[in-house]
This record gives C-alpha cells, sequence and structure tokens, in this order.
C-alpha cells in the first residue's frame, strides 16, 4: 500500500492520550492514529449515507406527523409506551 505522511497540530492532551494508548497497546503511534482516522472517515461516511436516505425518504414523503412523535416521545417515560409511529406515506413535502 503507497502511503502519504500527513501532519496535524493536536491538543497535548489528545496527543498524551495517544502516546498512553501508544504504550498499552504496544503500537506505534502512527498505527493508533492511522486506526482513529479511518473509524471517524467511516463514521462520517455513514453519516453522510444516512442524510441522503432520510432527505430521499422526505422527498419521497416517506415522514411522521410532528404529533405522532410527539405522542410516541411523551409515552416513553410511561409504563406503557406507544408503539413507534409509522411514516405517513400519504403527505408530500417540498424542500425549499
Amino acid at each position: 500500500m503507497t502511503t502519504r505522511v500527513l501532519t496535524a497540530h493536536v491538543p497535548l492532551d489528545l496527543a498524551e492520550k495517544v502516546d498512553e494508548l501508544a504504550a498499552r497497546l504496544e503500537r506505534p503511534r502512527g498505527w493508533i492514529v492511522k486506526q482513529a482516522l479511518s473509524a471517524w472517515i467511516d463514521q462520517e461516511e455513514e453519516r453522510h449515507r444516512l442524510t441522503l436516505e432520510a432527505l430521499a425518504d422526505t422527498e419521497a414523503g416517506r415522514v411522521v406527523g410532528h404529533e405522532a412523535m410527539r405522542r410516541w416521545a411523551d409515552s416513553l417515560g410511561t409504563g406503557r409506551p406507544l408503539p413507534v409511529p409509522a411514516a405517513d406515506t400519504g403527505r408530500r413535502t417540498t424542500r425549499r
């Protein structure tokens, strides 16, 4: 695998945590940073995918109304929570 060096200034406490983790795991600091960066990028890519999926659902009218969601949320602290509300596909929304 071809690699490239990246340089970043990080707060001292974060650098110390990387050093501690590297020592505990007996791994180089670069390995720790690479693992953390890979995990963060994976998370951001998933967040982006879910955002696009949510926008497509909204465009298609697959949304849950505010009142239905509010009733469900309010029921969560009770002894008899309501089922998760289903999307109201009869409504068409328009993004502005």
